[in-house]
């Protein structure tokens, strides 16, 4: 299959990113990082999350967040919401569109949320047709589709029945997570024509971390595949609490430059985010995680 002629990047790190941050990031200057983002070029912002705060007090403030952005028309600004009453948070804010997720292995849904999977996705009826009513869209994640911390291998099959169950809920797309990074190309590959069998490929995104530094071939072989939307954090902002050593998602800035290099357009401008991620690293006290960055800055 011939690579996608353009893709749409997902941007996760205002909230993916930065959730797993200790210490408390200004309001201000998570406002900045989105309003930084939209001006680079990137038009799908996951700009926070509704979710208990005592569980993530780093989104504590997402509300406050929603209603500080000067927003752009024709960006989507997104927010998790885990719940019906996380929903209605979103939307009292005007969160254009909502995400919800649900895991692929029992043993981390039992662990992440305390519940079996199939309890998980019931739970999502009520914020989805309450989403149906009041035409707000809402996309479906599902985690550790290449394997879990705490039970390894995770069976294809199982995923594509939970993505299945999903759509057919009211998710219009589905972002498959290799929450702890542990994915190979040739497995990913497996997964989304596993998956395309029954469920078209361009309601198939991908999300992947690079704890073993897989994150780019994997993006590589689902584009392969004709996966046309892509998850990626700027500056790799990110990490995931589950996996020793975990690096967080794939930076934007590496990802734009792969398509870049393959003749794909994406509508973001290299320079422009290489900045906004220098930019949120400093204020982090941190390194950019983005190697191209790295390349670029010296």
């Amino acid at each position: 299959m011939p690579f996608p002629p353009k893709v749409r990047i997902v941007e996760v790190g205002p909230r993916d990113g930065l959730q797993n941050e200790k210490i408390a990031i200004p309001t201000g200057i998570k406002i900045q990082l989105i309003e930084n983002l939209v001006d680079a070029g990137l038009t799908y912002i996951e700009a926070g999350s509704f979710v208990n705060p005592k569980w993530v007090p780093q989104m504590a403030d997402s509300g406050e967040v929603f209603t500080g952005i000067s927003r752009k028309p024709d960006v989507t600004y997104a927010a998790l919401t885990p719940n019906l009453q996380g929903y209605e948070r979103a939307i009292a804010v005007n969160a254009n569109e909502v995400a919800i997720f649900a895991a692929a292995s029992e043993a981390f849904s039992q662990k992440n949320i305390n519940c079996s999977i199939s309890e998980s996705i019931q739970r999502f009826q009520t914020l989805i047709d309450a989403a149906k009513s009041q035409h707000i869209p809402v996309r479906g994640y599902i985690s550790c589709v290449a394997g879990c911390p705490y039970s390894g291998a995770v069976d294809v099959h199982t995923v594509a029945s939970i993505a299945k169950e999903l759509l057919a809920m009211g998710c219009y797309e589905i972002s498959l997570g290799d929450t702890i990074g542990v994915g190979t190309a040739g497995q990913i590959k497996n997964l989304i024509e596993t998956l395309a069998r029954d469920i078209p490929i361009e309601k198939i995104a991908a999300h992947m971390h690079d704890t073993y530094g897989q994150a780019l071939a994997n993006i590589y072989a689902a584009l392969e595949m004709g996966v046309s939307v892509i998850d990626s954090s700027v500056a790799g902002l990110g990490g995931c609490p589950y996996a020793a050593g975990a690096t967080g998602n794939v930076a934007t800035e590496d990802v734009v430059y792969l398509l870049n290099g393959l003749g794909i357009e994406h509508g973001v401008n290299l320079e422009k985010l290489i900045h906004v991620g220098n930019t949120i690293s400093i204020a982090l006290n941190k390194s950019s995680n983005s190697r191209v960055a790295k390349a670029m800055s010296k």
